[in-house]
């Protein structure tokens, strides 16, 4: 598959990414997971652009086999870079701050990044190495990347749902309520 934006054409323009962190383990040098969080959005902002807005850091519990509570995050950041090439500076943040990717989901980790929306619309891309399509498949039904992001980003829509982010959140959080 081929990078697709809107209609199928590719763009390499100005656009904002909303982009999920989170981190659960101790960097033996950096220290705790806020200050892994900090150092990642420091990256991001070297690296990619420019960091227009960074949520409230929230502490949530693990998804999976994990024990240790995550604390999570997003930030918007602007920068002129195609999706792909984002996903891979991410790749290569989450790599310099000692994630290591063993296959298995969901267990503990130094740290998580993810784009989870583009300004510019749907894509889909994969060269082989990288696969990529957003919006992200699953963050509709994940409060941990939802609640951040309603904090930052709450009026950004889904351009698969049509869905805000804070109509997706109180979706997913109504229903968690539900009788059963």
């Amino acid at each position: 598959m081929t990078g697709t934006a809107g209609q199928g054409v590719a763009r390499d323009e100005e656009g904002a990414y909303l982009i999920a962190l989170g981190s659960n383990m101790r960097h033996p040098r950096i220290g705790p997971p806020r200050r892994v969080l900090r150092r990642a959005l420091e990256l991001i902002g070297e690296e990619i652009g420019e960091v227009t807005a960074i949520s409230p850091f929230l502490e949530t519990p693990p998804v999976g086999p994990s024990r240790r509570r995550y604390l999570n995050a997003a930030a918007i950041v602007e920068t002129g870079l195609a999706p792909l090439a984002v996903m891979r500076a991410l790749l290569a943040i989450e790599a310099r701050l000692g994630r290591k990717r063993l296959g298995q989901d969901w267990q503990s980790r130094v740290l998580d990044l993810d784009i989870v929306l583009w300004s510019q619309g749907p894509w889909a891309e994969d060269d082989g190495q990288t696969s990529l399509v957003l919006p992200h498949p699953a963050f509709r039904q994940r409060d941990f990347v939802l609640a951040p992001a309603r904090t930052i980003a709450g009026t950004w829509r889904d351009p698969l749902t049509g869905l805000s982010i804070n109509q997706l959140h109180t979706r997913l959080t109504k229903s968690r309520h539900a009788p059963r």
